[in-house]
């Protein structure tokens, strides 16, 4: 008898979605969404075969992060500290301190701006915004704060209606897509960097395995969790490049966005009166997922990179240092963000720096993934290890060549 197809129902497949979701939904946070925005002003559909790239690695970093959590049951800190020297994970750990303390404030200030659209002040909504997630995390478990910050991700479908509001020239987007158009300046390749930086995070990879570990997932289950690594990862691409599409068709100006409110404007072509609704319904949303998900990435990785107990399903008394971190870096990050601060100029400062920090992360994912004592027989495969391998080269590259041209502009050249 011939073999009957299996397919998975989409009922079944919302089932599945979790962790890979939600990670790789929270890269498109407050700075991701004003970046794509600033691209697509800038250099309307020219950075979009850089996007495709960044969505084929996307997939493939995710799966790794996935498959680490599910053979191994431990987060992606644990094992540092575990299969690298006390100094490699002592910089690994400093590195993502720096990264994500700074991505907490311009999550909080994407808050903030979001609601000021609606006439809010930031004093008083980033303080409720501090309460609600302190209280998703701290007084429930890990299933329910997950389906939470699901219904966040719902707020990026607006972004593909706007794309398809804005009437894009179908063929420039596809040329934009498929043929490289390197253009020779800074400002290209900070915001190439920049694409990178917001879309391949630290705190992705960390959150993906911790997350994966933490709901118990297993070998026996990774099937299923590679199904929500892989979708989870190509939503988060449709969603990015929906963004830099309808603001290149709509708004391009050959000058990058200097504040949320422009960028609300960007859309206003497409959207008519609602544009500024639509960009702070979705800039909201983005940041509320995006402040609860990069706290948390940092608290799974310190405690495992001292052997603590970590699981959002645990009690204060039961895991002080998990929880004690990512309230404490709440905390934190709400206050700077109150201080007077140009959004715009924060969040893709944060991307860039991102797009220095990712490949140190990158290469011991990758180191990991190659290792049987990590994974077991879940390593890597010769054709993915190449792909993996050429992924993390590129990243890197492109990270030296913004951080040489900052310091050469920084000295006068």
């Amino acid at each position: 008898m011939p073999r009957r197809r299996r397919f998975v129902r989409p009922a079944a497949l919302l089932a599945l979605l979790g962790p890979g979701l939600i990670a790789a939904n929270a890269g498109n946070d407050a700075g991701g969404i004003v970046t794509y925005a600033s691209a697509g002003s800038q250099f309307q559909y020219n950075t979009l075969f850089i996007c495709v790239f960044v969505i084929a690695a996307l997939v493939a970093v995710q799966e790794m992060a996935a498959r680490l959590g599910a053979y191994s049951g431990e987060g992606l800190m644990s094992l540092v500290r575990e299969e690298f020297s006390l100094r490699i994970g002592a910089f690994v750990v400093v590195c993502l301190l720096v990264a994500n303390l700074g991505l907490v404030v311009s999550e909080f200030a994407g808050i903030g701006a979001a609601l000021e659209i609606f006439g809010v002040s930031k004093y008083i909504s980033v303080p409720i915004a501090v309460v609600v997630i302190l209280g998703i995390v701290l007084f429930g478990s890990y299933k329910w704060a997950e389906r939470v910050f699901i219904t966040f991700s719902l707020v990026f479908l607006a972004y593909p209606i706007a794309m398809i509001l804005a009437d894009p020239d179908w063929v420039q987007v596809a040329k934009g897509a498929f043929v490289p158009h390197i253009i020779a300046s800074r400002d290209f390749l900070l915001i190439a960097v920049a694409l990178v930086g917001t879309t391949i995070t630290p705190y992705m990879q960390l959150y993906q395995a911790a997350a994966v570990a933490d709901r118990g997932i297993g070998p026996d289950e990774y099937r299923h969790e590679r199904i929500d690594a892989i979708v989870g990862s190509l939503f988060a691409g449709f969603i990015f490049l929906s963004i830099l599409i309808a603001t290149g068709a709509a708004h391009f100006t050959g000058h990058a966005i200097t504040s949320a409110s422009q960028a609300a404007k960007a859309l206003e072509p497409v959207a008519g009166a609602s544009a500024e609704t639509l960009f702070a319904v979705g800039l909201l949303g983005a940041s509320m997922l995006a402040a609860a998900i990069v706290p948390l990435s940092t608290a799974y990785g310190l405690a495992e990179a001292v052997g603590a107990e970590r699981s959002v399903s645990r009690r204060f008394r039961e895991a002080p240092l998990f929880l004690g971190l990512f309230g404490l870096q709440i905390i934190i990050g709400a206050a700077v963000a109150l201080i007077p601060v140009n959004l715009i100029d924060l969040l893709v400062g944060m991307q860039v720096l991102n797009g220095f920090i990712t490949p140190i992360i990158l290469v011991c994912l990758l180191i990991l993934t190659n290792r049987p004592s990590a994974v077991g027989v879940a390593v890597n495969g010769p054709r993915f290890k190449v792909f993996a391998f050429i992924c993390v080269v590129l990243v890197s590259v492109l990270a030296l060549a913004a951080f040489i041209v900052t310091i050469a502009q920084g000295l006068g050249f």
